[in-house]
């Protein structure tokens, strides 16, 4: 994410944490201010804050780690003022595999709570809790309220709220009995049902609820949409929709020749070559920008995108569409037998898509009819 600093790296995955942090502390300093706290009681309170930002690291990492043993990779953990995000490479399709990655994470929350409960003494009655939380952090509650929070933690993480961890629960588990994009869709309707009771409690308690609702809600329909699309391209592969006839343009020539092929086509993308050999990639908007800055004459091996991405043409397109959505600006060399076949670009596969939704649509249509 754009603003985040590197921390370092745990088990070979980058720790960040979003500049948007220090704005957390730097409330929770002025909150603590004006109640009147002390120097004292304002220091612990930060380092309560930063405690609980280091269990979420280690809530993330459990994901990452079980993700880890079903050969997944983690790019990178972010640290946001309102939780961490684990960014998987993909999500494990196999039910048990991610009903495990998903408890992983509230587990680790409530194995600390249980670590901490056994060096504390924890209030018999309601009263007393209360009594003890009333006078905010300091060293005789500080460790209650880490093991109170814990707790909450992974009781809200298991909030059957898709895509949140007990959502992808509930995922998993349905999976076992019927297909996975039909899972993901229950799932998602839950998750947005829930989401709307956050949104509506949070306008009378609490702001950070509404982001998480409204979170839910945009975070439920796009993963609902890509595993819905994911299961219209099952059965088909990469050389089924390759582009064999495509613009191509020397590295030599200068971007007058590359908005010339604009205006005179309908072509947004380009494979760029030297000597017959594709050597990069130049799309309409890295176009309209060298224009811009450099003017017309510039030549097109100062301005092309040199890393280019291959993908087998004999590969699952279901597999491959993680790959192209990563690399939707940039034009997809399509390999056979060790030579270029052809060329793919997302506005290709999303047509291809269209096709078959309407295809599915009047099979749909015809056999209820």
């Amino acid at each position: 994410m754009k603003g985040s600093f590197k921390l370092g790296k745990i088990a070979d995955i980058g720790i960040f944490v979003h500049w948007t942090f220090s704005l957390l502390i730097m409330f929770i300093i002025f909150i603590n201010y004006r109640a009147g706290q002390s120097a004292t009681q304002i220091l612990l309170s930060v380092l309560f804050i930063l405690s609980l930002f280091v269990t979420v690291i280690l809530h993330e990492l459990g994901h990452a780690l079980a993700a880890k043993r079903y050969h997944i990779k983690t790019k990178d953990i972010t640290l946001l003022p309102i939780g961490g995000l684990a960014r998987l490479e993909k999500i494990p399709e196999k039910p048990i595999e991610e009903l495990i990655v998903a408890v992983a994470g509230p587990l680790v929350n409530i194995t600390l709570a249980i670590i901490t409960g056994i060096f504390i003494a924890i209030p018999e009655t309601t009263e007393e809790l209360m009594l003890q939380l009333s006078t905010g952090i300091n060293p005789n509650n500080f460790f209650l309220n880490f093991f109170l929070v814990n707790f909450w933690l992974a009781l809200f993480n298991l909030i059957p709220a898709f895509p949140m961890d007990g959502g992808r629960i509930i995922r998993a588990v349905l999976s076992f009995k019927m297909q996975r994009h039909v899972a993901t869709r229950i799932a998602a309707r839950i998750g947005q049902f829930i989401a709307l009771g956050f949104i509506l409690f949070g306008f009378f308690t609490s702001p950070v609820l509404v982001f998480i609702g409204i979170f839910v809600i945009i975070g439920a329909q796009v993963e609902a949409d890509f595993t819905e699309t994911k299961f219209l391209l099952k059965g088909f592969k990469v050389h089924d929709i390759l582009m064999k006839q495509f613009p191509k343009v020397d590295a030599n020539e200068t971007i007058k020749t590359a908005v010339s092929l604009v205006l005179d086509s309908q072509s947004k993308n380009f494979l760029i070559t030297e000597a017959g050999i594709p050597v990069g990639t130049l799309n309409r908007d890295q176009i309209i920008m060298a224009l811009t800055k450099n003017g017309e004459n510039e030549f097109i091996y100062n301005v092309m995108d040199r890393n280019l991405v291959f993908l087998d043409g004999n590969s699952l397109l279901e597999n491959s569409f993680e790959v192209i959505q990563l690399n939707k600006s940039r034009l997809m060399l399509v390999m056979e037998n060790n030579e270029v076949a052809g060329v793919l670009d997302s506005e290709n596969l999303m047509e291809f898509i269209l096709i078959n939704e309407v295809k599915a649509k009047i099979t749909h249509d015809k056999k209820y009819r």
